[in-house]
């Protein structure tokens, strides 16, 4: 009895010590700070945006990197997790970009500036695929209006992005393409500020 005891200790340290092993690898969408600084070529905008929480499917609102292998089968990979949840990663990676974009300031992590005008955009993620050495696709729906008064542009856009070798290009592939979501929102935004409504950028 004591000698299996002694051996059940022996392998519940082995599977630990396995376990403990195993790296643990975190990525986030967030710009890199020297790709994220502002326009300086561009004025300051003459207007202030606010940004919605970001809506994403629920089978992608977990912890882990969730790809495709094949046609119909997932992985979740364990060993593979955002820093944060999906959905604020999504969000904070287009506010900076936003921001940077228009030069503009994102009155929802900050105090809005008196008489400037504020348009206030909402994204919802239909799609969020990952497929490693292959491609990196949002399909996103996106609505942008000013917070005062009654112009409303609603569009979609499907933008797949290649997908370089292993996980972190993988992840620099969805970064590209939600800076590609970034610039299409940020192409219309001065107008809808301005009371206009204009057409939804093609793609």
């Amino acid at each position: 009895m004591i000698r299996l005891r002694h051996l059940m200790v022996v392998l519940g340290a082995a599977m630990l010590a396995a376990c403990s092993s195993a790296p643990m690898h975190y990525y986030t969408l967030v710009p890199a700070p020297d790709t994220a600084q502002a326009d300086t070529t561009l004025p300051p905008a003459s207007f202030q945006f606010e940004l919605l929480p970001v809506g994403i499917p629920a089978q992608d609102d977990v912890p882990q990197l969730v790809v495709r292998q094949g046609g119909q089968a997932v992985d979740l990979l364990n060993g593979e997790r955002w820093i944060a949840p999906l959905a604020d990663e999504v969000r904070s990676a287009l506010s900076v970009d936003l921001s940077r974009r228009l030069n503009a300031q994102d009155i929802t992590t900050g105090l809005p500036v008196d008489g400037k005008p504020i348009v206030r955009i909402k994204v919802e993620l239909q799609r969020f695929d990952s497929s490693p050495g292959n491609y990196a696709l949002i399909d996103a729906t996106w609505t942008i209006r000013p917070l005062k008064g009654e112009g409303v542009l609603t569009c979609r856009s499907r933008i797949n992005e290649d997908a370089g070798q292993g996980y972190a290009g993988l992840v620099a592939g969805h970064q590209r393409a939600l800076s590609e979501l970034a610039e299409r929102i940020a192409s219309v935004a001065p107008a809808m500020a301005a009371g206009s409504t204009p057409a939804c950028p093609a793609g």
